[in-house]
């Protein structure tokens, strides 16, 4: 569990960079939200896409990989 911790606190660091705009949604609030929901096992990678928007990828509890891309502005998921 602590490695999963420092490993989203690293790649948070390095996206620092690549920050969404400040009037957008933080993203430690997205990833919060994302972590609420109970199927959600970890968090394994978070990108910046050049289209404006974070790419999330994370484990299910039953194994399975997900990606979600979210909008900073809005806090909702880009399709």
């Amino acid at each position: 569990m602590r490695f999963i911790i420092a490993s989203t606190l690293m790649i948070l660091a390095s996206l620092s960079a690549y920050a969404a705009p400040p009037e957008g949604a933080k993203l430690s609030e997205i990833i919060a939200e994302l972590e609420q929901n109970p199927d959600v096992e970890y968090i394994d990678e978070v990108d910046w896409n050049d289209r404006g928007y974070y790419e999330i990828e994370y484990f299910m509890k039953n194994g399975a990989k997900a990606e979600i891309r979210i909008d900073p502005k809005t806090g909702a998921a880009v399709r």
